[in-house]
């Protein structure tokens, strides 16, 4: 419980702190200056901002140099998103879409639902937007952008069928709508402080479903629309505030969009949303919450987005702009190479350890290499367990290095992996700690945690686009400990506190549970903090795997009445967190106080049913790799719990050497099993948390082997000169 206690005081201390964590939060005019008047919103879809540039698209181009820029995610409810489901989350300040009809299962490979204008003043298809909206479970409320402005009297101007979707009211009426005319813009845009227009989608001749229908090329597309842009901002009145955004993809392939605004609000430099805490990267739902916000409408409670603010650049130079343009597109091309190299990096990363620990298990069965040599094959299957476990987090550290830049993705990031992965194993293989058991132990767990912790606490710049960190396309998460994060971080916190511990635990078990909880105290505390890890999931996991290992280390045994209160107190943890956070204002909140105004408005239900089903989808079309490996792990870890099972008693040895590995390794065990049982997609923290617990364990195992054998080998000598 002093884990607890220690983590509540801090989150009592600074439930103020501000919560731009992802970087220093820009200056600039965080919402609409007053008399500001009208905002006018210039939607469209599949831009990117590879796609900008001076000549191609001139209009964008000033609005870039002279504006706020953002790369933007717009993630709605399928994979990739189509133009309807982008002005249906524009309406409803969240994640919706229309029903795809078409002969492939996977919906991403549809067609796109087409849009008709509004007719006698109603959006056609809007029951049907309803249905579908109510069966998705995100809570969305379709009609909340029309309602909320017509409650304040405040009217929207819908200009164009994206437009007319977005402005609909909660039973699908329009007040104020027209078709797309470049002769009655002018007239148009001066009647309500709110308009919306639609300039049309860029529908990808190369990427589109089959079946889909595409008017012009690419590059003709472009041109369209950007000469519409051009178009909406000759024709709005002035003082008004502009913001053009991509709302939709450009066909079944999902990436960062783009998102630029301009105007009394929005000065030259980048867009800051407090609900990604990145600069420079927005999520759509934030588009909703601005808008109301720019023209002083109350934000009702319960959107996933924030207001977006400005940061100021010194000036709007075309050399400023163009800088912008290269960060913008570093974080559109990082995020969209990364995201096809995961599936084959997780794929090949898995096997390749099994058929690593086959290897190993030949060489311990004596399979493989002769008497004589077994020393050096042990040798060089510690060095190969060692180097495995330096992997995770080196994909974090090949961040540093810009590898999406170069001409071939998949070999640039596997170089700078690689890199990373050879200067830690050499660290943690050589100098005097190397001749310990736990020496490479302590220093590759030492790396990953704290890699991961700083990264955590200054922003998750490495998580971002991380081969096994944060995916922003995929708008989950983008700041904070994720499921993987909090698997490598919480297993190698673990692994840690299991190699310091044994240092000390002959001697003072006191000394060695107070190791053990000083390391589980800081582990959950930068996992839990909301200005942190943010993690919900986390700490109910993590605090029952250390409280266990404490108890373990000063030979208390861990009754139910022992395991009941460890677990009250681990749920108390986390709703005394989720509270605090829950008392900043609403658009300071993380996804922890976001949930506890759920079960407030009693929509909790449709959270815990949506990750629920992505725990099961992620079952059924992973089955083979998500059990394989907690499979491998369980195995590993029943075999050095049971050391006489499979001939193996030389792994009893291990223990008696490292005398708290076997409370550590159930610690792990109890962390990962609680955090996949808790978290959406926590299958996968059992598979992560083997890609680091394994391979450590085994070289700690193969150590004792090495030292049996080096000892063993003079006497055999002696033998035979007799």
């Amino acid at each position: 419980m002093i884990l607890v206690a220690v983590a509540l005081v801090l989150a009592l201390v600074v439930p103020g702190y501000a919560m731009s964590r992802g970087g220093a939060k820009p200056t600039g005019s965080p919402a609409a200056e007053p008399g500001t008047g009208a905002v006018v919103f210039i939607g469209t879809g599949g831009l990117t901002w590879t796609d900008v540039s001076a000549k191609a698209t001139p209009n964008l181009w000033t609005l870039l140099r002279d504006g706020s820029s953002a790369a933007m995610t717009v993630r709605s409810v399928f994979t990739n998103t189509c133009p309807v489901d982008g002005w249906l989350s524009l309406s409803a300040g969240n994640r919706a879409a229309a029903y795809r009809t078409g002969p492939a299962s996977n919906p991403q490979y549809r067609p796109c639902p087409d849009m008709a204008p509004v007719t006698d003043g109603v959006v056609p298809g809007w029951s049907d937007y309803l249905t579908e909206a109510t069966s998705n479970h995100f809570d969305s409320q379709l009609g909340l952008l029309g309602d909320t402005a017509a409650k304040a009297n405040v009217c929207i101007k819908a200009v164009g069928p994206g437009a007319g979707i977005a402005a609909a009211r909660s039973n699908g009426t329009v007040a104020n709508y027209a078709d797309y005319n470049p002769d009655s813009l002018l007239t148009d845009l001066a009647g309500c402080p709110i308009a919306l227009v639609d300039v049309g989608a860029l529908q990808d001749p190369a990427d589109v479903a089959q079946g889909q229908s595409v008017t012009g090329t690419r590059a003709e597309q472009i041109a369209q629309i950007d000469k519409r842009i051009g178009e909406v901002v000759a024709a709005a009145p002035g003082g008004a505030n502009f913001i053009v955004g991509s709302l939709s993809d450009a066909g079944r392939s999902e990436r960062l969009r783009l998102v630029v605004a301009r105007g009394p609000a929005f000065g030259p430099g980048e867009l800051y949303s407090p609900s990604t805490h990145q600069p420079g990267l927005i999520q759509s739902s934030d588009l909703t919450v601005t808008i109301l916000d720019l023209v002083h409408i109350p934000v009702p409670l319960g959107l996933g987005g924030a207001v977006l603010s400005s940061g100021t650049a010194p000036d709007n130079s075309e050399e400023r702009a163009a800088s912008r343009l290269k960060a913008l597109t570093d974080y559109d091309e990082a995020s969209h190479e990364v995201h096809s190299l995961v599936p084959p990096f997780f794929m090949v990363f898995a096997y390749g350890q099994l058929v690593i620990y086959l290897f190993i298990l030949l060489v311990w069965k004596g399979r493989i290499g002769s008497r004589d040599r077994r020393i050096g094959a042990l040798v060089w299957v510690r060095r190969i367990a060692v180097g495995s476990a330096t992997v995770p987090v080196s994909t974090f550290l090949a961040n540093l290095i810009p590898w999406w830049r170069f001409p071939i993705p998949m070999l640039s990031v596997v170089a700078s992996v690689g890199l990373f992965v050879i200067v830690i194993t050499a660290v943690a293989l050589t100098g005097p700690w190397s001749r310990s058991a736990v020496g490479p132990l302590i220093v590759v767990s030492t790396v990953t945690m704290g890699v991961l912790g700083i990264d955590v606490i200054t922003g998750s710049r490495l998580q971002l686009s991380s081969l096994m960190g944060l995916q922003p396309v995929i708008a989950g998460r983008f700041y904070g400990m994720g499921n993987v994060t909090f698997a490598l971080f919480a297993t190698s916190a673990l692994l840690l506190a299991v190699g310091l511990s044994s240092l000390v635990v002959r001697h003072s078990p006191r000394q060695a549970a107070i190791l053990i909880g000083v390391i589980g105290a800081v582990a959950v505390v930068v996992d839990g903090a909301p200005f942190w890890g943010a993690d919900g999931g986390g700490p109910p996991a993590l605090i029952p795997g250390v409280a266990y290992f404490v108890l373990a280390a000063l030979g208390i045994k861990v009754t139910w009445k022992r395991a009941a209160l460890i677990g009250l107190g681990s749920a108390g943890f986390f709703l005394a967190v989720a509270f605090l956070d829950w008392l900043r204002p609403p658009g300071s909140r993380t996804h922890l106080g976001q949930f506890i105004q759920a079960i407030i408005d009693g929509t909790a239900s449709d959270i815990i049913t949506r990750k629920a089903q992505q725990n099961l989808d992620i079952l059924r079309s992973n089955m083979p790799l998500t059990l394989l490996v907690p499979a491998a792990l369980i195995f590993v870890f029943y075999v050095l719990a049971r050391p006489t099972s499979w001939g193996s008693r030389s792994l009893q040895r291990s223990f008696e050497v490292v005398t708290t590995l076997r409370a550590g390794l159930v610690a792990i065990l109890v962390t990962s099993t609680i955090g996949f049982a808790i978290n959406d997609s926590g299958v996968a923290i059992p598979a992560v948390a083997a890609t680091i617990a394994v391979p450590l364990i085994v070289s700690v195992a193969v150590r004792t082997l090495e030292d049996e054998a080096r000892a063993d080998a003079p006497t055999r000598s002696r033998r035979r000169r007799r």
